[in-house]
């Protein structure tokens, strides 16, 4: 796997899971573990979400990073990013939205519909997967041209977690390099932790 960026002018990598946490040996919290300038955004209630406590834990962590934010989110964490009102959004320079819940398919997560159908002011990458048990395919790519995304379809990748196979996911630290942008250098990352165990 490449190694993560330092940017000239540094970014502030912010992670925001999905329904449940992203548990040790999910792609996100390996990245976390190599990332030195990445925050997570840890939610008080991870198994009965709220829009207005995910939402605003979301925005506290983006008002508090002291660089320009990326955020790399999963899940109900893409559509709890979709929700951050402007002040947050204005700290935004890109997102990586993967495999985007649809919250009106499970009554858990009702409280996240509707979910925004418009443009988000900063630049933003849709990755989502042929096969995904909580969003159509469609749906997925109806989200990335109402939010103005690039769109980058995978093929039976299901929820592109642990479940599916997706441990490290160098296709995804790439898309994060992407997003970093211009001003980035490679750097060499710290030796990856493997650990084994199943997250949502």
């Amino acid at each position: 796997m490449a190694g993560p960026l330092i940017s000239v002018t540094t970014t502030s990598i912010i992670i925001v899971p999905g329904w449940r946490d992203s548990g040790p040996g999910h792609w996100q919290s390996l990245w976390a573990e190599r990332l030195p300038h990445a925050r997570r955004v840890v939610q008080d209630d991870w198994v009965t979400p709220t829009r207005s406590a995910w939402v605003g834990q979301l925005e506290k962590t983006v008002l508090a990073a002291p660089h320009p934010v990326v955020i790399v989110a999963h899940s109900l964490g893409c559509i709890a990013t979709s929700h951050i009102g402007t002040e947050a959004a204005a700290r935004v320079c890109g997102a990586l939205l993967v495999a985007p819940a649809d919250p009106e398919r499970r009554a858990i997560l009702s409280d996240f519909a509707p979910v925004p159908y418009a443009a988000l002011p900063y630049r933003s990458i849709v990755v989502a997967s042929s096969n995904d048990p909580f969003c159509p395919i469609r749906l997925a790519g109806a989200y990335a041209r109402a939010w103005g995304s690039e769109f980058v379809r995978m093929q039976n990748a299901g929820h592109i977690n642990i479940d599916s196979g997706h441990g490290e996911w160098p296709l995804g630290w790439a898309l994060l390099q992407s997003l970093e942008g211009d001003h980035a250098v490679p750097q060499q990352p710290a030796a990856p932790t493997h650990v084994s165990s199943a997250a949502a």
